[in-house]
């Protein structure tokens, strides 16, 4: 451990921490656009800038290292200024169409915004037109929104190996494209989408649902696979707009294409909502109640252990399961039939 002062608070740090990290175990606030914990820190958006006693200019906080007897300031008249300033040069090429964006009342750069209290920028040029729509069913991207953070091509090189988008041009040019600025053509995991602080990367299945008023939140696990990844579903009413997942969990907020986006089953007019079972050999399939269904399972499986024997009786479970449910599975068609004929459905 080391000790250092921020803000004039004593504060023990472990080794090896950033002096953004100490600050943050301490409750100190400061603010970032491109910083993602789960990641390399990457120093693009200058926001988490703090003076260290020593030192002739601000440094960033994200990629300076804290070292033992640091002073860090993270507040004072310049600081503030010069943050202030690098989100007003933001916003000069920035859309200011919050109250119809996607990500309104959820965005970084909106909140930076207002803490700063601009409403408009004092910096007036060019502006970028960047915007295009991709042919996938997937994913949005309004580049017009892109502060350049790069969250979307780290966490994309770094946590998925994929290297699906990076940097294009220089300068006021610079844009975040897939190779030779093709149409954007990966897994369609969503982790850019999940990282991307402003209104520039979205899902194309959130277009026109509820933002926030009226949505409610319930934290589920995906049955997609065994690997139980935690799932955040955004509901308005008795519909899903939405799926996310939290950081604090063991996936760690990273999902599958299947995990973030196939979620549009759950409304389907198609789905079964009370078991069938035929009455009758060969007769039609007829809606019953889960007693009665349940009921006939139990009455057909112990005919054919009776006549049979209990091997004569086989058991699927589903590799989209929990471990837990098909640890259960496992133990009905063992304990409870008397068989070891188990099986599950991941195949190659």
């Amino acid at each position: 451990m080391i000790s250092l002062t921020i803000d004039e608070k004593k504060i023990e740090a472990p080794d090896g921490a950033t002096v953004l990290e100490a600050a943050r175990l301490a409750k100190i606030d400061i603010p970032t656009l491109c910083h993602d914990p789960r990641m390399k820190p990457h120093g693009a958006c200058r926001l988490c800038i703090v003076d260290i006693a020593g030192l002739p200019r601000p440094v960033t906080s994200c990629t300076t290292p804290a070292t033992e007897g640091m002073v860090v300031t993270t507040v004072s008249p310049r600081l503030e200024r010069l943050r202030k300033t690098t989100v007003e040069l933001l916003l000069s090429d920035h859309p200011n169409d919050c109250m119809v964006c996607i990500k309104a009342g959820d965005c970084t750069l909106q909140e930076l915004a207002y803490k700063y209290a601009i409403r408009e920028s004092r910096f007036k040029g060019a502006v970028r037109q960047h915007n295009r729509v991709d042919n996938n069913p997937f994913i949005m991207r309004e580049q017009d929104k892109c502060v350049l953070c790069g969250l979307c091509v780290r966490v994309c090189d770094e946590v998925m190996g994929v290297g699906a988008i990076g940097y294009a041009n220089r300068g006021f040019e610079s844009d975040i494209c897939p190779p030779f600025k093709n149409e954007l053509n990966c897994e369609f995991c969503g982790q850019c989408v999940s990282v991307c602080p402003t209104g520039a990367l979205s899902a194309k299945m959130w277009a026109g649902q509820p933002r926030l008023e009226g949505v409610n939140t319930t934290e589920t696990t995906c049955t997609y696979c065994g690997c139980g990844c935690n799932l955040t579903l955004h509901n308005h009413g008795n519909k899903i707009v939405k799926i996310t997942s939290r950081s604090d969990n063991h996936n760690r907020g990273w999902l599958c294409v299947k995990g973030r986006f196939g979620y549009e089953f759950i409304n389907s007019p198609d789905r079964l909502t009370t078991p069938l079972i035929r009455r009758e050999k060969g007769g039609k399939l007829e809606p019953a109640s889960w007693d009665e269904a349940l009921g006939l399972v139990v009455a057909k499986m112990s005919a054919i252990k009776k006549e049979h024997g209990a091997d004569a009786i086989g058991g699927l479970a589903s590799a989209r399961c929990t471990n837990e449910e098909n640890y259960l599975f496992q133990k009905l068609m063992r304990a409870g039939i008397g068989t070891n004929n188990v099986d599950h459905c991941a195949r190659y």
